[in-house]
This record gives structure tokens, sequence and C-alpha cells, in this order.
């Protein structure tokens, strides 16, 4: 693989620009390999990384039955933060948003990083209590952050209304260090290392079925033959319980559409990531001047990845109260992608009832600014076969001892 640099830049330039190689192969599967990770978004290529950077783990498939990231690595609003309630949540979260920070240079991969700061409002005098509990909480678990004024919202944010008709807004907690990358940037990073280390990333190659015997799983049914391995991991947000299904295990999950949508390109005007709960939205500026908009869940389960004008309608109008100037943009464009969630808001990061065959799900709102922390955290559970500290707390075994890691406030959005 040959490295991204400005000389490469240059060089590539005077013989234009025919020299550059595809950034990751797309080779027809082999017969068998030693782990097959179904899934091509960003957990599953940051686990398969992740098994080969740490492990020396390189015979991997990734299989992916549509086209690499195009699930809801592409469809998230990209924030990045760590700031949540629980310690097993902070300590994988921080480990993802540290990771995140020398991303670019680990994969020789511009994924456009930029950490400008999260700011989580509070609009109710509960939010206020709550906020300061988890600063007082990030505090003890290394996490920087800190509740704040409304003058110092006010002056990390011009544009935003403090005194809001229904929701004035009485401070927030603020993580300086949290902020976005490039989604799209982050898959395509993670492939082209995994492609590098001689993994295999097999699009348009859906599972139909897994193969199993003895209890253990043997390999895998596909659109494109069968495929044996020794190990498999699982890894594909909201439609866990459909493989786990295959798997012949059930999985305490329900599968929602999240929507979110962005205006026309503006110039620039809001310089942080600003999430408001008790209103239910949250907004950024993208590196392209739009303005990016996230809201809540549907109100019931569903599988589509289409936006409804309806929450639509309900996302911007409360906007409107705390940012006035979005009355003014026009939308460019609005998607929905296919969340998984948990009763406790929690991850599931786990061995399943079937031998050799672990599960990666139940990230609901919080996918992508866990993403390298979740692959380090299964890459260790595949290799090792147990989970290591990381993961420990995440396992399908909490639901039966009832060790709940409740984060229904902290995730951001309390559905």
């Amino acid at each position: 693989m040959k490295r991204y640099s400005a000389f490469a830049i240059a060089r590539e330039a005077f013989r234009h620009h025919a020299g550059w190689e595809r950034a990751w192969r797309s080779p027809e599967p082999k017969s068998e390999y030693d782990v097959i990770i179904v899934g091509a978004g960003g957990h599953g290529l940051a686990t398969a990384y992740y098994l080969g950077k740490n492990f020396g783990i390189t015979n991997v498939a990734v299989i992916e039955k549509g086209w690499l990231g195009g699930g809801n690595t592409g469809r998230n609003t990209t924030i990045i933060r760590s700031n949540y309630l629980q310690d097993p949540s902070a300590a994988i979260y921080e480990k993802a948003r540290s990771l995140y920070e020398t991303m670019s240079q680990d994969l020789n991969y511009n994924v456009m990083f930029s950490p400008r700061g999260v700011m989580m409002l509070a609009q109710t005098q509960a939010e206020i209590r709550g906020y300061q509990r988890t600063a007082h909480a990030n505090n003890l678990q290394g996490v920087t952050t800190e509740f704040i004024t409304p003058e110092r919202v006010k002056e990390l944010c011009p544009i935003i209304e403090l005194g809001g008709p229904r929701y004035p807004v009485l401070g927030a907690l603020w993580q300086p260090r949290g902020g976005t990358a490039r989604h799209d940037a982050v898959a395509w990073g993670y492939a082209r290392a995994c492609s590098d280390m001689g993994m295999d990333i097999i699009q348009q190659c859906e599972v139909t079925g897994i193969d199993q015997s003895r209890g253990k799983v043997t390999g895998v049914q596909t659109t494109k033959g069968a495929i044996k391995t020794k190990k498999l991991a699982i890894i594909v947000a909201g439609n866990s319980g459909d493989l786990a299904k295959m798997g012949g295990f059930r999985l305490p999950v329900e599968s929602i559409s999240l929507q979110a949508l962005v205006s026309e390109p503006i110039k620039p005007c809001m310089d942080v990531v600003i999430m408001a709960n008790t209103v239910h939205g949250y907004m950024s500026q993208s590196d392209k001047g739009e303005m990016v908009i996230g809201g809540g869940t549907d109100g019931y389960n569903n599988f589509t990845q289409r936006g409804s004008y309806h929450h639509l309608e309900e996302t911007v109008r409360a906007l409107i109260e705390t940012f006035p100037m979005v009355s003014r943009l026009k939308m460019l464009r609005h998607w929905g992608g296919i969340i998984d969630i948990t009763g406790d808001r929690s991850p599931i990061i786990s061995k399943t009832p079937l031998g050799n065959c672990f599960i990666n799900c139940g990230w609901g709102t919080g996918g992508f600014k866990a993403i390298p922390g979740s692959g380090w955290a299964m890459a260790e559970l595949v290799a090792g076969g147990e989970p290591r500290e990381l993961a420990s707390a995440f396992g399908l075994e909490r639901y039966q001892e009832g060790r709940f890691i409740d984060e229904s406030v902290a995730a951001g959005v309390a559905h």
C-alpha cells in the first residue's frame, strides 16, 4: 500500500493522478477463514483492524450485504464524546475518543477529526442536577468535562438564544475535547488498512444462514456460497436480531429508525456541537457549511432508512426555539438509520449461546462515537474468547443477573 502524503500528491500531480492505487481490494471469498466478521460498517472494520494490529490475526473476511459503510456509519451525525455517567460506558467511550485523536496518523488516512467541543444543554432544573452529577462522575473517571453557565454557553455559541419561550438555557455540560469526524473517511481508512494487512472485504454478499456443529459455529451460508470459519463476529447494528435468529438465539434489542437532516450550506456560524435533550435535537456545522441536525427515534419498531416529515417537523420546531436562524434555512436532504436499542440503553459486546460466535450490537444512538473503542474491545473478545476490561460489563448475562448499565439520560436522547 502506498502511503498518502503531501509528496505523494505532488508526485501524482505530475502523472495526471494516474498512479493512485485502489484504496482496498474487492476479492472473491476464500473457502475458509480464521475469523468472519459480518458487517462492513465502522464497528466491523475497526474490529478487523485491531484483530490484525493488536493480535496478528489477518486471515479475516469482512462480509457486507450492501456496500462498505452504507449502513449507520454513513447515516449518522458524526458526534464524538465520552461524557457518560456509568463507569463502564465512560471507559469505552473515552477509549474511543482518545483513539479518534490519533486515527488519521494511525491509518495514514485523514478522517477529519475536529475536536471542537460538545455541549449538552441543561434547560430544566432536573437537567442541571443530572449534568452536574455527570460532571462529578466524569471527574472521578478521568474524563474532562465541566458544567458551565449560560453566559459561557453564549460565549462559545453566539447564535444561540438563551431565553427560549418554553425552555431557557440554564447551563450546559461541556466536553472541550469532544467533536466530530468524517464518517465515510473513518470506514474508508479502516478498510484500506485492513486490506493492506491481507484481509478480504467482500461486499454485496449477504449472509443467509449460520452453519454449526456440536454447539459451535463452523461457517456461514452467503449469496456467494458457503464459507467456513473458526470464529464468527456479528456486528450488523439494526439487523442483529435477524442474524441472532440464524444462530439459534435471541437478543434483548429492538430496531427503530433514527432520523437526521442537513440544511443548505451557509457561512461558518457555529464551531461547537450542541445537544438539547429537553427539546430533543442536536446540531453542528459541517466542513461544507451544512447545518447537521438530528433528533429522536420513530415511536414504533421499523427497519426503514427514510425520514418521515412529521418527525422532522417536530425536531426543527424544537430547535428553532434555541436557534432562531434555523427558521430561515432550507432543508437539503434527510434520511433515517436503523439503530438497535437495549433496555438499559447500553451496548452488548458478548459471547453468545453458540460457541465461537460473538455479538456486538445495541449501541442505539451512540454508535459512531464508539467505533474505535468498540472495535478494540471486540477484537480482544474475539481473539481471546473472553471479554477483557473494556467489554466485561457489556455481556448478555447482565440481563439475566439484573446488572444493568443505565444510560437512558447520559445517552443524550432519553427514549
